[in-house]
């Protein structure tokens, strides 16, 4: 039978096993949910092994301190290529619980979309891969050998993915990876990820009085470290939306004209991203599309702030000091390092002599600039064609995905990004939801991807 056959065959037990794996709380930042990723891990494992996938095995990482892996393959395609292919099955925290309209893990089909966390981050991605494989497998079709690794704590940073890898690079030697993790330009428009954005991550803080004082005694002669905050943050973006951290553009990569033509293709408006974020009008860097803005050029973003008293009710306090957690994403040609010293320098240029500061910086992660002209990623661009009739768009991805960075430098290796999820998804925020249409495609498409990839 043919593969895409047998899948469509399949339709209503792979929407019965995506309703079980979202089912499961694999929360991998609360150590409450410890039980329910290593159950993750299991489910992962028994699906790829009744699936035909062979040498299954659940690896500890971290010397068993961090989350499981499930690792799996299938060698017996001789003189073809070998794909390692990569999902996650850990999701994010649910707060604020009040806020989502069907329990996050009681996956509730409404219409032609599945709401419940981890459905578009990214269960519902990972196991589309999954079936495709079994639906090649099944139909005794599969015709390159597959590597099969799916992580328990993408949603914490990866913090034990990079070692992972550099402790079973025999095991884990291929040709190529696929990373699922990845989205699509509009509904009915794939796209091929070919650049993801970096990561910064600091705590600043400001330190003033040695503890906190009553603001009637003392206000009005000690500077409070909110307000000297605040006013740091305030200075860190112009007029125009630029960054003004010394130098923060200087490695920046400049579009090429095909690179903008390309990105035009995507079915973006301002009043629609608006509409999506639920907001009554854009800002940000002029002179650049909202697709650039949030793909192509670096930002700095306050992700929170806290300083004093903000229980219920009211209390006069002058705080002793104040925080604000801060993030930048970063594009190709910029790095990490530099730029810590340019927050540093402007810190030290603007910070008043009445409080005293200092940086923590909790996590970073380098751009990534992918190979397209690879026959893998031809491979991906025809079955995405082949299966939505059009051709995809090649897209740089606003958000950080550091496996990425880990597969490229650890095994030095190209990585082909295709995924399905949807800009509007709700990942990480109350309502996730994926449209179950495109997890049909999904399948289809990874299908033929394995396929194209066989025979080029």
């Amino acid at each position: 039978m043919n593969p895409i056959l047998y899948a469509g065959e399949q339709r209503e037990k792979n929407l019965s096993e995506l309703v079980t794996f979202l089912s499961l709380p694999t929360i991998s930042t609360l150590s409450e949910h410890r039980a329910d990723v290593q159950r993750g891990a299991e489910w992962v494992a028994e699906n790829l092994r009744a699936m035909g996938m062979e040498n299954i095995a659940i690896m500890p990482t971290a010397e068993g301190r961090g989350q499981p892996l499930v690792y799996a393959d299938w060698l017996h395609a001789d003189d073809a290529p070998t794909i390692l292919v990569y999902g996650h099955f850990d999701v994010q925290p649910v707060d604020p619980l009040n806020e989502w309209r069907t329990p996050p893990f009681e996956p509730t089909v409404i219409d032609d979309t599945i709401y419940a966390r981890g459905a578009s981050d990214m269960k519902a991605q990972t196991l589309a891969v999954m079936k495709a494989l079994e639906a090649l497998l099944k139909t005794n079709s599969l015709r390159v050998n597959v590597k099969v690794i799916v992580e328990g704590e993408e949603e914490v940073g990866s913090p034990n993915f990079a070692s992972f890898l550099r402790e079973h690079k025999e095991l884990l030697k291929c040709d190529v990876a696929l990373n699922t993790d990845s989205q699509m330009a509009g509904r009915d428009i794939p796209s091929i990820v070919y650049g993801l954005r970096g990561l910064c991550y600091f705590e600043i803080w400001v330190h003033g009085p040695a503890q906190d004082l009553h603001s009637g005694l003392f206000g009005g002669s000690i500077h409070n470290p909110a307000q000297v905050l605040c006013d740091l943050i305030s200075g860190m973006h112009d007029a125009n939306g630029r960054v003004t951290l010394p130098n923060f553009y200087a490695d920046v990569r400049a579009l090429s004209d095909d690179e903008r033509a390309e990105l035009k293709r995507f079915p973006v408006t301002d009043e629609s991203w608006a509409n999506a974020a639920g907001v009554k009008e854009l800002w940000g860097e002029k002179n650049f599309s909202v697709v650039e803005r949030t793909g192509a050029r670096p930002t700095l973003e306050v992700n929170g702030l806290y300083a004093g008293f903000i229980g219920e009710g009211s209390k006069t306090v002058l705080p002793a000091k104040a925080m604000a957690k801060i993030s930048m994403r970063l594009v190709p040609n910029q790095r990490p390092e530099k730029i810590r010293q340019q927050l540093e320098a402007y810190l030290r240029a603007h910070a008043p002599n009445t409080v005293t500061w200092n940086v923590k910086q909790l996590a970073s992660g380098e751009p990534v600039l992918l190979n397209r002209d690879s026959r893998f990623v031809r491979a991906a661009s025809e079955a995405l064609q082949e299966t939505f009739g059009v051709a995809p768009v090649f897209q740089l991805l606003g958000w950080s995905v550091p496996i990425t960075n880990s597969l490229n430098d650890e095994l030095g290796i190209d990585v082909v990004v295709m995924g399905f999820g949807l800009a509007d998804d709700g990942t990480h925020g109350p309502n996730e939801h994926f449209y179950l249409p495109n997890f049909y495609r999904g399948i289809e498409s990874y299908i033929r991807f394995f396929e194209n990839a066989s025979s080029k």
